[in-house]
């Protein structure tokens, strides 16, 4: 039999990213401009991609495990995917296992037509709501929390799909970014919180909907704008129409979109995510200043806050760790030894940069600690003489419900040791995070306040703002994912 190793659930402790979603109406060629726009998207999710298109009549749709270049490459995939409208999603299996059946878009045929529905963020409420439909009746064939909404759809008593979608969502909580397409109609919605992403651009007339700005530069569309939290955008070949869903509220959208998620050249929420994290350094250095000789990025993510905190300190940045671009997800039946190497396989120090020197590591996060532990002994064993680890977010001691798998607090390194202890744990002369208010700062607030705290930042925070039925419980969101299995 052979085994699978998945290197990032054994050496990559980052919070996994949640989803993209993409959509299109009114080009003849709407499944390659989505195939284009889900490239652009795939940091958002690696597990499976999914397209379906129509040409008012019908849908045709391609989903499956893997990667967008190894699924949607050939042209002769492309020609199965006929229409003047598309939606497409990249998956990462936030609830829900990594099977087949959860690779969305999801579809449906209901009285009004077909339905598919793609959708990012996490439902806080999907088991409750699961079972209460389960005990009326319904068949569900997916475990992703996505699939609640399409049966929520089913049995809603309105005359419309827009009508029948609105319904749907008012007994929804938690966070999402939606993009649906009827046969007529491309729609997009997100939280009332705004909690995940969406924009809309435009194409040669064609309208468009995405997680973030930089699928439309890929193909040369127009960004035009966020879509603000509550609102439905409902766009057809003719017109763009938006409607509020939800009494307008003040946003909560994910701050560590920032820090993390979004590609560094994207745009989100009127704010460009590269100078983002070039201020997050300079604050980091503001507020806790290594002595070190030189500033190294953990790449790939660390680079834009490690080049702000070397330009505030005054310090040389250099690439001390060297990311080896073309590893894989998988490993067919390593051996132990090679699975003890895993870190080494993603990243090498570069001995003659770091030897002899006093080093300051810049990373997003700490999650576990397990990667970064490996990446302090890496580098001390290339002769640097002291390493300082900078960390361009404050300390993860809450689990996500909202899209990102996180672990459960037990898990989290932050949620059982203060600062120092977690220095000693990883191994570096010092340790620094950058205070809530500092990351505040950078995103263009003066500070955070409790009573408006402007973003989403339970993770760092435990100030959740929505309800969480199904975690009162206990459950993470990784937990919640086996539950739904269940349920």
């Amino acid at each position: 039999m052979t085994t699978i190793w998945r290197m990032d659930a054994d050496d990559d402790d980052k919070p996994h990213e949640e989803c993209g979603v993409f959509g299109i109406v009114g080009h003849d060629e709407a499944a390659a401009h989505t195939v284009l726009g889900l490239h652009a998207l795939q940091h958002r999710g690696q597990e499976g991609a999914g397209v379906v298109t129509t040409d008012g009549e019908h849908f045709h749709s391609h989903r499956a495990l893997g990667l967008v270049g190894d699924n949607f490459s050939s042209e002769d995939v492309i020609k199965t995917l006929p229409g003047f409208m598309a939606v497409g999603h990249n998956r990462y299996s936030t609830t829900g296992g990594d099977r087949l059946r959860n690779v969305q878009p999801l579809f449906g045929d209901f009285a009004f037509g077909g339905l598919a529905l793609a959708h990012n963020g996490n439902l806080t409420n999907a088991i409750s709501l699961r079972r209460r439909l389960v005990d009326r009746g319904c068949l569900f064939q997916s475990t992703s929390d996505t699939e609640v909404i399409i049966h929520l759809i089913a049995r809603s008593r309105k005359p419309s799909v827009v009508d029948r979608l609105s319904d749907a969502l008012l007994h929804v909580q938690g966070a999402y970014a939606l993009v649906a397409m009827s046969n007529d109609m491309l729609i997009g919605m997100r939280d009332p919180l705004g909690v995940r992403p969406l924009v809309l651009g435009e194409l040669d007339g064609a309208t468009i909907l995405a997680s973030e700005s930089c699928a439309l530069d890929i193909m040369g569309a127009t960004f035009i704008r966020d879509i603000e939290p509550g609102e439905m955008v409902i766009a057809t070949r003719d017109q763009v129409e938006s409607r509020r869903l939800f009494p307008k509220t003040p946003s909560r959208f994910c701050i560590f979109e920032y820090v993390y998620f979004a590609r560094p050249d994207s745009v989100v929420e009127r704010e460009g995510v590269y100078e983002v994290r070039k201020r997050i350094g300079a604050e980091l250095a503001a507020e806790d200043l290594a002595p070190a000789d030189i500033v190294i990025p953990v790449p790939d993510s660390g680079v834009p806050a490690a080049i702000g905190y070397a330009q505030a300190a005054g310090l040389p940045f250099e690439l001390g760790l060297i990311r080896n671009h073309y590893v894989g997800r998988t490993f067919i039946e390593p051996s132990d030894q090679i699975r003890h190497f895993g870190v080494k396989l993603k990243h090498n120090a570069n001995r003659a940069t770091v030897a002899g020197k006093r080093v300051v590591l810049i990373d997003d996060s700490i999650v576990r600690g397990t990667t970064s532990t490996k990446i302090v002994t890496m580098v001390r064993q290339a002769g640097a003489a002291e390493v300082h680890m900078r960390i361009a977010s404050p300390p993860t001691r809450h689990s996500c419900y909202y899209g990102v798998d996180t672990p459960e607090r037990s898990q989290l390194l932050a949620a059982q040791h203060d600062v120092r202890e977690m220095a000693d744990m990883i191994g570096v002369d010092s340790l620094g995070f950058i205070s809530l208010d500092g990351l505040y700062r950078a995103v263009g607030k003066r500070e955070r306040h409790a009573t408006d705290p402007q973003y989403c930042d339970a993770c760092f925070s435990g100030d959740y703002p929505t309800p969480l039925e199904d975690a009162d419980c206990g459950s993470t969101t990784s937990q919640l994912s086996l539950m739904l299995e269940d349920a």
